[in-house]
């Protein structure tokens, strides 16, 4: 999913570079123009995917939700289910595509919702399934 995200992405910079540019009069593109740009993108699509997989994690137990994200700085984040005030699962055109969800954990926190991405998509659903049986079981007031 990360890997066809990422191609996705680069090749819609590329057309965007493509036809905005002379569209606009910003430059009058030529191929060697164009080859630093291609590279970068291939390099991107090489690297991202990898490293986000080897970077994000999950976990839940009894008492919190705690997830790891990022590729540049890492963020490591803990939801307390006594403060989980909703749990959500979507699924992207990407996703669904893949058979694959997002699970959001929502709290109080001003550093906003937790993130778990790319699920298996039954994964997502049992996720919340459990997720909301466990908020619920523990006594607060989710806030």
């Amino acid at each position: 999913m990360w890997l066809t995200s990422a191609a996705l992405e680069s090749a819609a910079l590329v057309v965007l570079v493509l036809v905005l540019g002379p569209v606009l009069g910003l430059f009058d593109l030529r191929w060697w123009m164009l080859a630093p740009l291609v590279l970068l993108d291939v390099a991107y699509v090489a690297v991202v995917p990898a490293w986000r997989y080897r970077v994000h994690r999950w976990e839940v137990t009894d008492t919190a939700v705690y997830t790891q994200t990022g590729w540049w700085s890492r963020e490591r984040r803990i939801a307390p289910m006594s403060r989980i005030q909703t749990v959500d699962w979507n699924q992207g055109p990407v996703e669904r595509l893949f058979g694959l969800a997002n699970v959001t954990v929502t709290t109080a926190s001003a550093a906003g919702a937790l993130s778990v991405a790319g699920l298996d998509r039954r994964t997502a659903e049992e996720l919340v399934a459990e997720l909301t049986v466990k908020a619920d079981a523990v006594a607060g007031d989710a806030t």
